[in-house]
């Protein structure tokens, strides 16, 4: 039994260092020091703050200035640190300090998505050697336990879908141009003055941060290593406010998605015979979704995850999604755990990754899809642009046409039959109109093939935007 294994008495503290200040760092370390006596029942020994990494040891942080330190890895590597919070973020140098805490003995607590999302497997290995703990909450989304339940409640089911919003910068921004009808570019603007987007809003409106949460979700729901690397992205910079009329004229609201659900194999692959693997579809893109989706009513900062399992159902989680004090919480929820198996010679579940599935490429994934362009006003359009959804294998749902100042002219599919065949004395001239097709499922690929063949048409003038369209009975 080494010295980190060894069982604490009920006076002997367990040493925390927690590496970063800012707004989450802030908060776990207020918490630790104004909740010392209520943890310290909860875990069985007291938590003893051992010390803080800052970048800065000179700024007053509030607290005993003899706690800061800018040698964090001298920190991590004190015979009194037991346990080790990153909350500074990025990849280096948070990488090398959890690997020597790890190896060391010492458990980690972490909200690191970007880390984690990448080197999930090498933390999870120097853990497993060591007989540590690695905690990770707070890395999904803040404040909602979804990572728990996923490891441990559901650990006897079979999770086949997880759908949630676990960007809070995009939610606001589309939330809002949902409300108010301002465009993309106006909403960041207001986004960033509240102090929801950051200076540089790339990793939040592009996709990357939920796409490294969906990397982690899928990986920890289908026991498959999923990297960053292996989710579909795209963002929402090009989501327009036309997108957001159009989809309120069809029940609809616009959400930017991590989406990882399993899926049948392909044609010719192994498993596509019965008792074969799945493979498992994991990606990030904005999408519909009708306004009675339990998701399509989180607004604002506000994030949610939907878990679909053989069993269980459906289940729900929701709530902050970021922010100092709400991800904090679930950072000393971490804790009290990974103090308790300190304190109780216990261990965490370890990284299970038995199932090896395949990644789906994005081509091979079926969903609906809402294609929005910009057409000539005159007979025959509709019956040509029909008519490349169909060459293509993509069958048409509904079809919306609107002039460009006198409303809606065309709406679903047997009214963009009868225009077709009514003959030019019908047909309101204008100088164009916008087309909306709806689509039933197709694959990625299908779709892009008709994208691409409607590009060329002389009839149409461009394909504005191409959103797909999520949680329908179809």
């Amino acid at each position: 039994m080494t010295d980190q294994e060894h069982h604490f008495g009920t006076d002997h503290p367990i040493g925390v260092a927690v590496l970063g200040m800012g707004n989450v760092g802030t908060e776990v370390v207020r918490i630790i020091q104004e909740q010392a006596q209520d943890l310290r029942q909860r875990v069985g020994a007291p938590l003893m703050l051992r010390g803080v990494a800052v970048r800065r040891a000179d700024v007053d942080r509030g607290i005993d200035p003899a706690l800061l330190t800018t040698d964090a890895h001298a920190l991590v590597a004190r015979d009194d640190v037991d346990l080790v919070v990153e909350v500074m973020g990025g990849i280096d140098p948070a990488r090398a300090l959890i690997g020597a805490a790890l190896t060391a003995g010492k458990s980690v607590v972490t909200a690191n998505k970007a880390l984690l999302a990448d080197y999930t497997g090498e933390l999870a290995a120097a853990a497993e050697h060591s007989r540590a703990d690695l905690y990770f909450e707070a890395a999904v989304a803040g404040a909602i336990p979804v990572v728990r339940p996923l490891i441990q409640s559901l650990s006897g089911d079979r999770v086949n879908r997880v759908v949630g919003i676990v960007n809070g910068t995009t939610n606001f921004i589309l939330s809002a141009m949902d409300e108010t009808g301002a465009d993309y570019h106006a909403t960041l603007a207001e986004a960033t003055r509240l102090g929801y987007a950051e200076a540089d809003p790339t990793a939040d409106v592009e996709g990357f941060d939920a796409a490294a949460k969906a990397a982690i979700l899928a990986s920890l729901a289908f026991h498959t290593r999923v990297t960053a690397a292996d989710v579909y992205r795209e963002g929402i910079s090009r989501i327009t406010s036309e997108d957001l009329e159009t989809a309120a004229a069809l029940g609809c609201t616009v959400k930017l998605l991590a989406i990882c659900e399993r899926v049948p194999a392909g044609p010719g692959e192994p498993g596509s015979a019965q008792g074969g693997k799945d493979r498992i579809s994991v990606r990030v893109y904005p999408a519909l979704i009708p306004r009675k989706h339990p998701l399509s009513s989180v607004n604002g900062a506000f994030n949610a995850v939907v878990v679909e399992a053989e069993n269980a159902g459906r289940l729900m989680f929701y709530g902050q999604g970021a922010g100092g004090a709400p991800t904090a919480s679930a950072v000393m929820g971490d804790v009290v755990m990974a103090a308790r198996n300190k304190f109780f010679g216990g261990r965490a579940p370890g990284e299970s990754v038995y199932a090896e599935l395949p990644i789906a490429p994005i081509g091979d994934t079926p969903t609906r899809y809402h294609v929005n362009m910009k057409v000539a006003d005159r007979t025959g359009v509709l019956q040509a642009v029909a008519g490349e959804f169909a060459k293509h294998g993509v069958s048409i749902s509904t079809v919306r046409q609107e002039g460009q100042d006198t409303g809606v002219i065309e709406s679903g599919p047997e009214a963009a039959a009868e225009r077709n065949h009514a003959g030019p004395s019908s047909t309101p001239r204008r100088q164009g109109a916008r087309l909306v097709v709806v689509t039933h499922h197709a694959t990625e690929s299908a779709l892009a093939d008709t994208v691409a063949a409607l590009a060329e048409l002389e009839s149409v003038t461009s394909v504005t935007s191409v959103v797909r369209l999520e949680g329908t009975e179809e």
